[in-house]
């Protein structure tokens, strides 16, 4: 394969990881972010400029930082994804509900998923973090228990 044709490949994945409506951040075992895509930068208003080599905690304070080397120490120990829910976290990234019209959430309901990221040796050198908005799925699911609740309380009258 040609120069030409790998970096014509290089730019496409580029662009994918940029306008994915997933967010990627990739941040190294101190916490330093290494990659920032666009569906971050729409959300929290933080271009990647900004963001490349900033302790991701020290940006987003509202992120426990025990919470989070835990997580890096299980995905780096075990060279195995983590994850987290909403249920669990409601979000790790404190981002407003972009869609208030349609949906009463004050923030973006998020699952995350933990990813190892190797180096050529196989050692964890990086987490890339992905991160899902489940809003619509949250509010539905507390809506379903609501009516639930509802039902049960109709139906021992």
């Amino acid at each position: 394969m040609n120069a030409n044709i790998e970096l014509k490949d290089i730019h496409w994945l580029i662009d994918m990881l940029h306008n994915i409506d997933v967010g990627v951040v990739i941040i190294d075992t101190e916490f330093n972010v290494k990659v920032w895509n666009g569906f971050m930068e729409s959300h929290s208003g933080m271009l990647t400029a900004h963001m490349v080599d900033k302790k991701i905690t020290d940006v987003f304070t509202s992120i426990p930082k025990d919470w989070l080397q835990h997580k890096v120490n299980s995905v780096c120990l075990l060279k195995n994804k983590a994850f987290t829910t909403w249920e669990q976290r409601p979000y790790l990234f404190k981002f407003r509900n972009y869609r208030p019209i349609t949906t009463h959430a004050e923030f973006m309901y998020q699952n995350v998923t933990f990813l190892p990221l190797t180096d050529i040796v196989g050692n964890v050198t990086q987490i890339c973090l992905l991160i899902y908005d489940v809003t619509d799925i949250a509010l539905n699911q507390q809506a379903l228990e609501e009516a639930n609740k509802k039902l049960l309380k109709l139906t021992t009258k």
